[in-house]
């Protein structure tokens, strides 16, 4: 009998629904405060989970849920800088596939 492997949820910042993990973009602060993407999910600092979603990102961003997820501002360069990457990622890898 093989064993089915648990997918781990993560709540979008924006939507608020709970989504699987590789679906969601991670939003990290780092110590010294930069907000970035993280496409590894390895950095380290704070962070918080949005959708791929151009819609998702803005009304994280309209609602201050970045500012609450991370206690601590988010300047309006820093959240021009992540919509214009939004589009450009890459989109997520399908990991069950390679494993059947």
């Amino acid at each position: 009998m093989m064993k089915q492997k648990k997918v781990p949820m993560r709540m979008c910042v924006g939507c608020r629904e709970m989504k699987p993990k590789r679906e969601l973009l991670r939003v990290v602060r780092s110590p010294e405060g930069e907000i970035s993407f993280d496409l590894t999910g390895r950095k380290s600092g704070r962070g918080a989970y949005v959708c791929r979603s151009q819609d998702c990102l803005q009304k994280a961003v309209r609602q201050h849920q970045l500012e609450r997820a991370f206690s601590a501002p988010v300047s309006d360069a820093v959240r021009d800088a992540l919509m214009a990457q939004l589009p450009d990622l890459p989109a997520p890898e399908d990991t069950d596939a390679a494993d059947e």
